[in-house]
């Protein structure tokens, strides 16, 4: 977080230039009145100035790699993040050595640094009314698991519609839930809905008889 300290003739006066020196928007910061303006005797003696204290709020992505970082350096790995924002979503992918130790079985283990990062980010942006949604990546790792769970959607979809009996998948993250609902969505004879509480969430995919909420 960086924090300057201005001074000016009005309180808005050293809030501007303060804005001005950070190169920030007023959306973007706290501020804190430290003086109100004083006029002096005869409005001219002892004339004391507004002084403000502004300070920047650290974006989603400046939170998740400082706390990312310093889950790394605990670790002794060093690992390159690099960011894009797509979706509404915020998505940071890591590259380095051994990183299979954070992927763990299935993502397990990946997913569980997700949530925590998503954790230690919202908790500071709760404050200012703000929300983010970060998902985190590893060498294409997302990539090859959203392909392997299109497979499976079809795959249930035919066992499905052969049987005619529901299958519960296995406990999924949401964003995982939601690209077997999306590949599925334009199945005329199957249905999805999810079930049970999170992290335990799971997808249910059901001949179309009746609809259920996601």
């Amino acid at each position: 977080m960086r924090t300057i300290e201005m001074s000016g003739r009005t309180v808005e006066e050293a809030i501007e230039a303060s804005l001005e020196e950070l190169g920030v928007r007023q959306e973007d910061v706290e501020i804190e009145i430290l003086e109100e303006p004083n006029r002096g005797l005869f409005g001219i003696l002892g004339t004391k100035q507004a002084r403000v204290k502004v300070s920047v709020q650290d974006s989603p992505e400046e939170i998740a790699k400082e706390f990312l970082n310093s889950v790394f350096e605990k670790m002794k790995m060093e690992v390159e993040i690099e960011s894009e924002e797509k979706d509404g979503y915020l998505y940071l992918s890591m590259t380095g050595s051994n990183m299979g130790i954070l992927i763990g079985r299935r993502g397990e283990t990946l997913d569980a640094l997700q949530y925590l990062v998503n954790l230690v980010v919202n908790k500071k942006l709760s404050a200012l009314g703000k929300h983010a949604r970060i998902i985190l990546d590893i060498e294409g790792y997302r990539s090859k698991r959203e392909k392997t769970l299109i497979n499976l959607a079809e795959k249930i979809s035919m066992r499905v519609r052969r049987t005619g009996t529901k299958v519960v998948l296995e406990p999924m993250n949401p964003h995982e839930r939601r690209i077997i609902h999306t590949a599925l969505q334009g199945d005329n004879e199957v249905q999805t809905y999810s079930e049970g509480v999170e992290p335990y969430r799971k997808v249910v995919v059901a001949p179309k008889k009746n609809s259920h909420s996601r």
